[in-house]
């Protein structure tokens, strides 16, 4: 028997069950499901010291069990001393197992580190169904190890749902398990 990850089975077995009653769909198609998890990280001050990209891109390997690309400047800013097609930032997209394992490392592990954690705010979906979830440090991930880090970065997860309304998608997410805070 093949590995699947726990989120995945749960989404099978309950989830697609619970968002049915709720939503009262009439074919499993119908259902939303998470299409895949963006993790970006921008990189600022890689304008002037090119090696905090390499630095960025491991810690998000680390965090993501992904190579993750450099993401380019699109147009030349001479106030920020920035030209056309420097590396800014860096990005992974996760899709299939990886997705959601990265998921589960996430609401398991890594958000009750966060300090004062109380829930994640409700107020980042975009409209269409996706959701976006921005976090201020790096070292709230178990993969990271804090005496190597060179400077503290955010990043900003997005996740993407086939869910037409704000509404069906944040059943989803809370569905499979992130911690929204409550009113």
């Amino acid at each position: 028997m093949s590995y699947v990850p726990r989120l995945k089975a749960e989404y099978k077995e309950r989830v697609i069950k619970a968002l049915t009653d709720e939503y009262s769909y009439s074919n499993v198609m119908q259902v939303p499901k998470l299409q895949k998890i963006v993790v970006s990280k921008g990189v600022g001050a890689a304008i002037a010291d090119k090696k905090l990209i390499d630095y960025a891109v491991e810690e998000l390997a680390a965090i993501t069990g992904q190579k993750p690309i450099s993401t380019l400047s699109k147009k030349d800013v001479a106030s920020f001393k920035l030209r056309k097609g420097m590396p800014i930032g860096v990005k992974v997209t996760l899709r299939g197992d990886k997705m959601y394992e990265f998921l589960d490392r996430l609401i398991t592990a890594s958000l009750p580190r966060v300090r004062d954690f109380n829930g994640i705010k409700a107020n980042g979906f975009d409209g269409r169904g996706n959701y976006n979830l921005g976090i201020t440090e790096q070292i709230i991930f178990p993969e990271i190890n804090i005496d190597k880090v060179k400077k503290i970065n955010g990043m900003d997860i997005t996740f993407v749902t086939s869910a037409n309304t704000d509404k069906e998608a944040k059943s989803l997410l809370e569905e499979l398990g992130l911690p929204f805070k409550k009113n």
